[in-house]
This record gives C-alpha cells, sequence and structure tokens, in this order.
C-alpha cells in the first residue's frame, strides 16, 4: 500500500480494568523490544515453553540444537524464535518472528523483534499492527539508547500498553533498589512520550520467574502480577476509531517520476484528495494517488 501517513493514539485505559476475556475474541498482538541482548527471544521462548505452546517434536529438535545447553540444564528457549542461520550464527535477531500461544483466559500473537540498531526498520514493523510492548531491559546495564528508541517507536505507532521487563534480575541478587531505579527511570521517560499505562515487572526469562509463574520465593517483595496475568488483562485497541495510521516501512522510487509511501494501514480509512498529517512533525500533505502492486485504489481501510 501506498499513501502518506497519520499517526492517531488510542484512548488509555488501566490495564487492571480489562473486560472478561472471550476466548474466540482477536488474539492480543504484543511485541517485544529493547537493546541487543536483553533477552527478547529467550523470554518469548519461555512463553511459548512454560504456556505448553512448544510440541513434543518441536521440543526435541530445540533440545538437539541446544547442544550443550547452559548451566541450568535448559535448552536454548531462542532457538524458537531465531530461525534464520545467519540469527543462530550471529546470537543476534536478524527478522521479525511472529508466534502463537494461549493460555485457560486469552489467546496472543507475540512478535519477536531485533534490538540491533542496523534491524530497527523491523522493529518499527512489528510495532505497527500491535496492541501492547514489552520492552526489555538488563537489570544489569539498565536503560540504554535502543531502550529509549524503541520505546519512542512503539508509542509513535500508537501503542498506550507498555510492560517494563526487568530481565535477568537473579544476576543482580533480586535487589529492589535496581528494580526501583529502572522502573522510576522508564516511567519518567514514559510520560513524555505520553504513555501513562507501565507495569514494571522484575523476572528471569531463563528461568522462568514472573513469567508464567511467580517468584515468590526469590522475590518476596514484589507482589505485582506476573507477565502473563498482565498480559491476559490487557486491552485491543481499535484499528477503525483511532482514524487514519499509516507506518511508513519503506519509501519507494521505481523511476524519477514517482515517489511513494509504502506500510500497511492500521487504522481508519484514506482516499485520494485527504489531507494527512506526518508525525512527529505535524506537516500537513495530500494524498495523491493509492496504489497497490496491481491497481491503482479509490480507498483504503484497515
Amino acid at each position: 500500500m501506498t499513501a502518506v501517513a497519520n499517526t492517531a493514539l488510542v484512548s488509555e485505559a488501566p490495564l487492571t480494568e480489562a473486560a472478561p476475556v472471550i476466548r474466540d475474541s482477536r488474539p492480543l498482538r504484543l511485541i517485544t523490544c529493547g537493546s541487543v541482548d536483553d533477552g527478547k527471544s529467550t523470554l518469548i521462548g519461555r512463553l511459548l515453553w512454560d504456556t505448553k505452546a512448544v510440541k513434543e517434536d518441536q521440543a526435541a529438535t530445540l533440545r538437539r540444537d541446544s547442544g550443550s545447553q547452559n548451566d541450568l540444564g535448559l535448552p536454548d528457549f531462542a532457538l524458537l524464535l531465531d530461525g534464520l542461520q545467519a540469527e543462530r550464527e550471529q546470537g543476534i535477531t536478524i527478522d521479525v518472528a511472529y508466534r502463537y500461544f494461549a493460555t485457560d483466559r486469552r489467546s496472543f500473537i507475540v512478535a519477536d523483534t531485533p534490538g540491533h540498531e542496523q534491524y530497527t526498520r523491523n522493529m518499527a514493523t512489528g510495532a505497527s499492527t500491535a496492541d501492547l510492548a514489552i520492552l526489555l531491559v538488563d537489570a544489569r546495564a539498565g536503560l540504554l539508547e535502543q531502550t529509549r528508541r524503541h520505546a519512542t517507536i512503539a508509542s509513535l505507532m500508537g501503542i498506550k500498553q507498555f510492560v517494563l521487563a526487568v530481565n535477568k534480575f537473579d544476576l543482580v541478587s533480586y535487589d529492589k533498589a535496581v528494580f526501583d531505579q529502572i522502573s522510576t527511570e522508564f516511567k519518567a521517560l514514559a510520560l513524555t512520550l505520553g504513555v501513562r499505562q507501565v507495569t514494571a515487572i522484575p523476572m528471569s526469562a531463563l528461568k522462568g520467574e514472573n513469567v508464567v509463574y511467580p517468584a515468590g520465593a526469590v522475590i518476596p517483595w514484589y507482589e505485582g502480577p506476573t507477565l502473563v496475568e498482565t498480559l491476559e488483562l490487557a486491552t485491543l485497541r481499535s484499528g477503525q476509531s483511532t482514524g487514519f495510521r499509516l507506518p511508513v516501512q519503506r519509501v519507494s522510487r521505481p523511476g524519477e517520476s514517482f515517489r511513494g509511501y509504502q506500510g500497511t494501514v492500521a487504522g481508519g480509512a484514506v482516499k485520494p484528495g485527504d489531507s494527512v498529517a506526518i508525525l512527529p512533525s505535524g506537516q500537513v500533505a495530500n494524498v495523491k494517488q493509492i496504489v497497490t502492486f496491481d491497481l491503482v485504489r479509490n480507498a483504503a481501510v484497515a
């Protein structure tokens, strides 16, 4: 789809006030983001493992591909997401990987996105359709530049529900002061982005602490929800009620006579002649044409 983009933000609603979820409703779409090596792929792999979304043959392959595994005797959960040969060789996520999983209360589609700065555009692609963002932070390093960048992109894509996953918490001896400092700093950042709905959770994705199962034995001072409990209470955002929204993924210029902006319409509708605003600059432009791979369209909808 080729058009000019307008980004509209959704209304806010506390996670704890979500209506009861019907299992056959639209799955909650979520994205994991953050800097390199913060544990995004491992977190999703652990989610899939603990929610029984990994079939027996997949589990056997995972154990085989994990080689010597790790000090805990656990398989490399990241291999459930990093399917490209280059990803496995380099130990990083390059492309967006989508996976489905479900609990007794709800179903989910999760996008594992790259943390490396070089592949930030792929993270933006995953964020364009997400209802909620999980921002991972290595408890030892705190907020990094790429963490801030991903949070900004997610907010520009209209995401208003954030989970701050303070990961690898076992490596800082479950220190409450570390968690308080990181969560306070991130919530201040979120406010500057217009995001007020932040749930901070201390966790260890590798050990599965506070992911699906609570970690009260090692983090007795934390009385909040697990990650899965938070996701089960999250709300869906409406694509039609927020106005036209098109995250630009590519500038297309096949020749000197044509320049278009490509992306998937994430909300609302647009037609030739409409005025749209480009955020964050606020510059206004008029839509001349809407072009797909085979036709010139009269309109485009989410």
